[in-house]
C-alpha cells in the first residue's frame, strides 16, 4: 500500500478527503504529515496521525491570537518524528465554531473547527431557555455548520401530549432546524439522530446538565465520557467534560464533545442571528424605512406583526437583544461600527428630545 493510501485509509473515518489531501500538498513536500486534532490541553494537542495518535506541541501556531490557536477538529502539519513534536500550521478552516471570550478586548474563541453539524442539546429536565436556544442556533449558523436540536431527557415528559407542545415551542424559535426529542435512557428518539451525525463532523454544544455526555457515549457505544447527575434542585449539572474531545462513531462520522457553555457571547454574528429570525427579517422588508428600528416608527411591518399576534413579542424581544449584543462587540472591534453607532445614537437621542419639546409645547 503506497503512503497516499495509507494516510487516506487511516484518515478517512476522521474526515480527510481529496480536497483535504490538496490543501495538504505543500506541507507534504516540506516533509510533514497530516493529522486531526482530537483533542488539545495547555499549548499541547493530541493529533491523530496514519501512524497513530500522537503528542505535538502548538507554540508555531500563533498562540497569543485566540482566533488562530490550534482547535479540535482542525487539520495539522506536525512533524514526522522528533521530541518534542511540533503542530506546524493548520490547514484552512472550512467553518469554525466561535463565540466571544470574557475579555475586555472582545477577543473571538474557537470552541470547534471543520464541523458539519452543531448538535444543540438542551435539557426538559429544566424549564425551556428559548432565548438561549436561539443564541446558541446564531453562533451554530454563523459557524457554517448546519444547526440541530436536540431535546435530551425527554423520559422525564411523560405526557406526550406536552412534550409535542415543547418541541412545537422550539420548532417555532428555530426556523429551518431539525428539533428532535430523545430519551438515552430509554434509546427513543436516538435512530434520528444516530443517522444525522452517521457522516461528517458534529460538536455537542449545550449547558451543564444538557445531557451532553451521556448522549455522547450513547453515540459512540461506550463510556467514553465521564457522567454525573445533574443537581435536583435546578436540574444544572456540574462539568464533566474540560476538553473538547474529537470521537470516532461507529455508524460513521465523528463527534466533538465540548464541555458545559455557561457563556456564549456573540462575535461576529449579524448573519446567523438573522437566520435564527428568519421571519423578523423578512417582515423587515415591508417596512416603510429601511433602518427601521421596529420600535415606535410609522409604517413598520414588523411591530404590526406583534400587534396582530402573527410573531410573537419574545421573538422581537430576543432578536432586538441578540441584535445590540452583536453591534456592541462589532463596534469595539471596528472604528467604522462605533463611529456609526455614535451617529445613529445621537439621532435617536435628537429625536427624543425633539418629542419632548413637542410634548412640552402641547402641555403649556
Amino acid at each position: 500500500m503506497s503512503s497516499t493510501s495509507a494516510v487516506f485509509s487511516a484518515l478517512a473515518p476522521y474526515g480527510w478527503d481529496e480536497d483535504w489531501a490538496a490543501a495538504f500538498a505543500p506541507y507534504e513536500a516540506d516533509g510533514l504529515v497530516p493529522g486531526r486534532v482530537v483533542r488539545v490541553d495547555r499549548g499541547q494537542c493530541d493529533v491523530v496521525t496514519a501512524a497513530g495518535t500522537v503528542r505535538a506541541d502548538t507554540e508555531y501556531v500563533v498562540p497569543r491570537d485566540p482566533m488562530k490557536v490550534v482547535c479540535t477538529g482542525d487539520w495539522v502539519a506536525v512533524d514526522p518524528d522528533g521530541d518534542p513534536r511540533y503542530a506546524r500550521a493548520y490547514l484552512p478552516r472550512r467553518t469554525a465554531f466561535v463565540r466571544s471570550t470574557s475579555s475586555k478586548r472582545s477577543e473571538g474563541q474557537i470552541l470547534a473547527a471543520n464541523v458539519d453539524h452543531a448538535v444543540v442539546a438542551v435539557s426538559l429536565a429544566v424549564e425551556l431557555d428559548l432565548g438561549r436556544v436561539e443564541r446558541f442556533l446564531a453562533l451554530a449558523w454563523e459557524s457554517g455548520a448546519q444547526p440541530v436540536v436536540v431535546l435530551t431527557k425527554a423520559d422525564l415528559v411523560p405526557d406526550p401530549v406536552t412534550l409535542a407542545h415543547l418541541v412545537r415551542d422550539v420548532e417555532t424559535s428555530a426556523p429551518g432546524v431539525p428539533v428532535l426529542s430523545v430519551s438515552a435512557l430509554h434509546g427513543d428518539g436516538l435512530d434520528v439522530l444516530v443517522a444525522l451525525v452517521g457522516s461528517g463532523t458534529s460538536v455537542l454544544l449545550g449547558q451543564s446538565g444538557a445531557g451532553k455526555s451521556t448522549l455522547a457515549n450513547v453515540l459512540v457505544g461506550a463510556d467514553v465520557m465521564d457522567v454525573q447527575a445533574a443537581r435536583d434542585v435546578d436540574g444544572k449539572g456540574r462539568h464533566t467534560t474540560t476538553t473538547r474531545n474529537l470521537l470516532p462513531l461507529p455508524t460513521g462520522g465523528v463527534l466533538i464533545d465540548t464541555p458545559g457553555l455557561r457563556g456564549v457571547g456573540l462575535y461576529d454574528a449579524e448573519g446567523g442571528v438573522g437566520q435564527v429570525f428568519a421571519e423578523i427579517e423578512e417582515l423587515a422588508e415591508g417596512c416603510r424605512f429601511h433602518d427601521c428600528a421596529h420600535e415606535s416608527e410609522p409604517g413598520c411591518a414588523v411591530r404590526a406583526a406583534v400587534a396582530d399576534g402573527s410573531l410573537p413579542e419574545r421573538r422581537l424581544d430576543s432578536y432586538r437583544k441578540l441584535m445590540r449584543e452583536n453591534q456592541w462587540i462589532a463596534a469595539k472591534t471596528d472604528a467604522r461600527v462605533r463611529a456609526e453607532l455614535r451617529r445613529d445614537w445621537k439621532r435617536k437621542g435628537a429625536e427624543g428630545r425633539a418629542a419632548m419639546e413637542a410634548k412640552r409645547g402641547r402641555w403649556s
